[in-house]
């Protein structure tokens, strides 16, 4: 009767044992579904909020609080809804109906070329211009000789935005009439020097190029054959759609695979500078003031292309963080 009695217990205590062990397993089962659906939650979560994240970077790149800070005080007395923080380079026609001011209302060009323009230059600089008005481009000339009557012949200067200013370079005319805050409604900003040839370059697949890889701050490559090559890492390569860095043992200053600043990597030359919105943000602060030609600013453009990738790695240890603790979570 006793052995009966501990098979018994022995079969009862294996069965317990079993119904445990299977609900065990059930729990865990459940556990790991439970956390592989919270991790893609919490991953589509994040990927939603970083394409909320470049929406509202690309429509409203500033912080509201930033571009209404004075409103809270020397302008606090504003109806509610009357302050308008920012401004555009858009031209209003003088006289308008209803129907047109509608038509006005909507931004149209989406980016901006801003050269600065000497009468000597006349003829390139009408090259250039005709190469970009096609492609959705508002134009801004800042004469440095002071002359503006005699662009008048020229079908598209109405069309464009003259500003006159003697003996003054680009940096300066940038500083004063690109403020963020004026550019905010442009996607991109080409801030280029009058000299450059276009004949071989098209704008539309330019801009394709700089957005598909996420280029804050680009410039076109020069041609080989191009005059005043001042640094290796500007020539075109012919193998490559794009190049983020150069090798030149040749010079004073040797670019190889530890090199890791301008003029070797991370670099744009300040002939050709083309600027995403938010980069633009961060360039214009870093003009100063009283900045004449521009000598080393190329060399410091770098820090305002940073901020997309410090976001985007940011975004990545948050996933990876999310990802362990769910694995701690299954294992524990």
């Amino acid at each position: 009767m006793k052995s009966i009695k501990t098979w018994r217990l022995l079969k009862r205590n294996s069965f317990s044992d079993g119904v445990k062990f299977g609900v065990k397993m059930k729990q865990l089962q459940f556990m790991a579904i439970m956390c592989t659906v919270m991790l893609f939650v919490v991953y589509r979560t994040t990927y939603y909020q970083y394409k909320q994240t470049e929406m509202e970077a690309k429509f409203s790149p500033f912080d509201i609080s930033k571009g209404s800070r004075f409103s809270s005080g020397r302008l606090k007395s504003l109806p509610r809804g009357i302050v308008q923080a920012r401004s555009d380079l858009e031209l209003r026609p003088l006289w308008s109906t209803s129907s047109s001011r509608k038509k006005f209302g909507v931004y149209s060009n989406r980016n901006l070329l801003a050269i600065p323009a000497g009468i000597k230059q006349k003829d390139n600089v009408d090259a250039i211009v005709r190469k970009f008005l096609p492609e959705n481009f508002t134009v801004i000339l800042f004469h440095y000789d002071g002359d503006v009557n005699a662009w008048r012949g020229l079908d598209w200067s109405n069309k464009a935005i003259h500003i006159a200013a003697q003996n003054q370079t680009k940096w300066w005319f940038a500083k004063r009439f690109l403020h963020p805050d004026v550019v905010s409604n442009y996607d991109y900003i080409f801030l280029w020097d009058e000299d450059l040839g276009v004949e071989n370059f098209d704008p539309r697949r330019y801009l394709e190029i700089v957005k598909s890889e996420g280029f804050e701050i680009s410039q076109p490559a020069l041609d080989p054959n191009s005059t005043e090559i001042h640094h290796k890492f500007t020539i075109r390569a012919r193998t490559k759609k794009f190049h983020r860095r150069v090798y030149d043992l040749r010079g004073s200053v040797k670019c190889t695979n530890i090199s890791e600043g301008p003029p070797c990597t991370g670099f744009v030359e300040g002939m050709a500078p083309v600027f995403s919105r938010s980069a633009w943000y961060c360039a214009w602060h870093l003009i100063q003031n009283d900045l004449v030609h521009g000598w080393g600013m190329d060399m410091k453009l770098g820090y305002c292309a940073q901020v997309r990738l410090l976001r985007c790695v940011l975004d990545k240890v948050y996933q990876l963080l999310i990802f362990f603790r769910c694995i701690f979570f299954f294992l524990f």
